[in-house]
């Protein structure tokens, strides 16, 4: 019994050489890419009365320095407006490098656009709260984000924008 679960064929075994033919992913390493704040109403805007806006955008994107790793990086901006006038400005570049061996790109998409930004998330959240109150002011914790839905939301809308309409060939 034990030789036919042997020599099922599963590409999940260990070959016979000792490499492992199984999808490997991992987290290599993390930094800050790019990081600016601004404060261009200082010191007037710490007399400044109105509560401002914030604007928080993120962006994802991927590359791949080499073969078998790639760079996954978080942009996240942050703009406070008050009275018509910015209180202070930042960018962050955050990102990561993750090794991939025998991933297929099925699987390898999803991973670097939600379970990537995932685990890079809590730690660009810090350098934006410490940084922001580094600037004087009382720090923002940017809210968790399931980038799992936001990825198959934005699979989704992809597909319906580029499937054909009913009847058309």
């Amino acid at each position: 019994m034990a030789e036919d679960f042997a020599d099922n064929g599963s590409t999940l075994d260990p070959q016979a050489n000792g490499l492992d033919a199984g999808p490997q992913l991992g987290l290599i390493t993390q930094y800050v890419k790019d990081l600016s704040f601004e404060n261009p109403n200082a010191p007037a805007v710490y007399q400044w009365q109105e509560q401002p806006q914030i604007d928080v955008q993120f962006n994802i994107g991927t590359t791949a320095p080499a073969e078998g790793v790639h760079e996954v990086a978080m942009k996240i901006e942050v703009r406070a407006i008050a009275s018509g006038n910015t209180a202070f400005a930042l960018e962050l570049v955050y990102a990561g490098l993750f090794a991939a061996q025998n991933v297929p790109d099925e699987m390898l998409h999803p991973f670097l656009y939600a379970e990537a930004p995932r685990l890079l998330f809590p730690f660009a959240r810090r350098v934006v709260a410490e940084t922001i109150r580094d600037g004087n002011f009382p720090p923002l914790l940017l809210d968790p984000i399931d980038f799992g839905a936001l990825y198959q939301q934005q699979t989704a809308e992809a597909a319906l924008a580029n499937a054909e309409p009913a009847g058309q060939a």
